[in-house]
């Protein structure tokens, strides 16, 4: 298992091995636990960046790019290699002010796991999607439905751009491996509840709020075909939450 090759596909499939070299980066089991202030500054972070107009908005970003690092990281070596490195929660540390590859670095030598549905489950819904939700709703108001929709996304998302790569690089089983994984995992109520994965493309049932952003749009796999119309208060002319 080569993570160099892995990082080769993109940015969010990397991931640093040994003690990080830079930041300040703690367990993502310490997150999990209750140690609010890493995911509050970065939900603050993400929210500045974007000029988001409800703190819910930026936490759904946020929460959208660290799910799809996760995935990624199990689900890039997995079709390469059909296997990948077990990710605990207490080895894998996250600085919050960093973006990939320098985000995420996992501190033990990597254990190589069976690529199966089932395993890649274990390791990233029960092991880190889960407890992640939790935190992100102990920082602020923002809904599981929303939080499922956006693990969803980041699953398909990863694997389409394994499915890409593969392509570009005369590497086609690369992306069909990675496809047949994701359409696995799907095949879990909680994950196929949040959207329907046809071949490399995917059509969510919730939408992660971005196009409240004054830059921001509809995403690829958005369950809306055009931006909604926000309803506006009469005596505030202010828009109103959905």
């Amino acid at each position: 298992m080569d993570l160099a090759e892995v990082a080769a596909v993109g940015g969010f499939f990397a991931l640093r091995t040994g003690t990080p070299d830079r930041g300040a980066h703690v367990p993502l089991a310490r997150i999990y636990a209750g140690e609010t202030a890493p995911l509050t500054f970065r939900v603050d972070k993400v929210a500045a960046r974007l000029a988001a107009p409800e703190r819910r908005v930026a936490a759904s970003v946020a929460h959208l790019g660290l799910a799809a690092r996760l995935w990624s990281l199990a689900l890039g070596p997995a079709a390469l290699y059909g296997a990948f490195p077990d990710l605990p929660p207490g080895g894998l540390r996250w600085d919050a002010d960093l973006t990939s590859p320098h985000d995420l670095w996992l501190t033990a030598p990597p254990r190589p796991l069976p690529a199966t549905a089932e395993r890649v489950r274990e390791v990233v819904q029960y092991g880190h999607l889960a407890p992640l939700a939790d935190a992100f709703r102990r920082d602020g108001r923002i809904s599981r439905a929303l939080l499922r929709g956006n693990a969803g996304s980041a699953l398909a998302g990863s694997a389409r751009e394994l499915h890409a790569w593969g392509r570009a690089n005369g590497r086609p089983e690369v992306g069909e491996r990675a496809l047949a994984l994701a359409a696995e995992l799907f095949r879990y109520p909680d994950l196929r509840a949040t959207g329907a994965l046809d071949g490399a493309s995917f059509r969510r049932r919730s939408c992660c709020l971005y196009y409240r952003c004054p830059s921001g749009g509809l995403c690829g796999d958005c369950v809306f075909e055009r931006p909604p119309v926000r309803s506006v208060r009469r005596s505030s002319a202010q828009p109103v939450s959905e």
